[in-house]
């Protein structure tokens, strides 16, 4: 879709109006008509610039995010973990960005484009930066190549996160991912 039609400025404050809402009222009951009265555009221009809710939420959720691993690299794998930790814990977002997992976390089980539309826009690029930092520390010698924790990875890290909230109530803040990456996460990749 041609979202060239939008300033960037724009486009931030339309994603910014559907971050808010989405912590307001969860995904079930945000839509394109609440979308389009608290940004003052018209639902023809929403879908002309994205297929549907799906798109939307996703875009407006990779938007908001600091860089992910696929944009830091300090020359050291900690380094990298450290600079990825400090970002997420910059300006409340551990608070933000718990409200939205809450709030779009029933939400994908039972919605099947949802899940795929996060899969596209958030999920995959952020695994693929961090396989891309990983094989960089490799490359490094830091971590052997037939390391067995090398796949779970991504697990680890999405783990701490989900469980931390679920199990303590509590998000996942940096002084929580800082003790986490050196408790479990740098033991099982052998550093």
């Amino acid at each position: 879709m041609g979202r060239s039609r939008l300033t960037p400025e724009r486009e931030a404050e339309l994603y910014d109006a559907v971050l808010d809402l989405l912590r307001e009222v969860g995904y079930d009951a945000l839509t394109m008509d609440a979308v389009a009265a608290r940004t003052r555009s018209s639902k023809a221009t929403l879908y002309r610039q994205w297929q549907g809710k799906p798109e939307l939420v996703a875009r407006a959720l990779r938007c908001s995010k600091p860089a992910g691993p696929g944009d830091v690299d300090t020359g050291t794998l900690r380094g990298d973990f450290a600079e990825l930790v400090r970002r997420s814990d910059e300006h409340g977002r551990v608070e933000k960005d718990a409200a939205l997992m809450r709030a779009l976390g029933m939400a994908i089980h039972g919605n099947p484009e949802l899940h795929q539309a996060l899969r596209d826009v958030l999920l995959d690029p952020e695994v693929t930066g961090l396989n891309a930092m990983l094989q960089r520390a490799i490359d490094r010698g830091e971590i052997a190549a037939d390391c067995p924790a090398l796949q779970f990875a991504p697990h680890m890290l999405v783990g701490a996160i989900i469980a931390r909230q679920l199990i303590e109530g509590r998000p996942a803040d940096g002084a929580f991912l800082s003790a986490y990456l050196d408790a479990v996460v740098f033991p099982a990749l052998g550093i």
